[in-house]
């Protein structure tokens, strides 16, 4: 009779840690699949306090290449913006955690414009056009958003750059277009400042 009282125990932590690990990745961002994912090799990069990733010049690889069709049905080619900082925001109408920040991304955006810098959002996996777009509206976002029903959009990143099963995810480029930092979370207005700060200070 002794093993079987103890089985109990076992059983109550394990239905404790498994609730943990669920609130976690809850509070990371917002998942479309059960399966897992990683965010690859960070060779070359180092950690920013309170953001994300940002990536030596040496080790940024090519630079991102996206195009497609915005939510408002226009044809859009990110090479458009070579020259200028990039700030990318991959979000998706259902994620809550993508909520969150918009409010604060909007308002970035219009500050940061003075410096030249530019704002993509891809909206993914939101099978129709209606509810990303009452989301953009809500918010008060005014740059361009690419419409990424599939996610296939999120293949053209290299690998393991992201985690396609979580977002938000937000990255800034270079002014070649490559990644330069990367925060793989909601981001504040703070965070993403000191994300981009020291691309915004770099010579090209």
């Amino acid at each position: 009779m002794r093993p079987q009282s103890n089985s109990r125990p076992r059983t109550r932590h394990r239905v404790v840690a498994a609730t943990a690990l669920a609130t976690a990745l809850t509070v990371a961002g917002c998942s479309t699949s059960t399966g897992s994912g990683g965010a690859g090799d960070n060779a070359g990069s180092r950690v920013l306090p309170g953001t994300g990733l940002i990536t030596a010049v040496k080790d940024r690889g090519t630079p991102l290449d996206l195009s497609g069709t915005t939510l408002d049905g226009k044809k859009f080619d990110l090479t458009g913006y070579r020259g200028k900082v990039v700030i990318l925001n991959i979000w998706g109408s259902w994620c809550s955690a993508c909520r969150a920040e918009a409010d604060g991304l909007a308002a970035a955006a219009g500050a940061d414009a003075a410096q030249g810098v530019q704002f993509v959002g891809v909206d993914t996996r939101d099978p129709q056009t209606a509810q990303p777009k009452a989301f953009v509206a809500d918010h008060g976002i005014a740059y361009p958003n690419l419409y990424d029903p599939s996610g296939s959009l999120l293949l053209s990143f290299p690998r393991g750059a992201l985690d396609p099963q979580f977002i938000p995810d937000t990255f800034v480029l270079d002014r070649q277009g490559r990644i330069a930092a990367r925060a793989l979370k909601a981001v504040s207005a703070s965070e993403l400042n000191r994300m981009l700060a020291p691309v915004l200070a770099e010579k090209s």
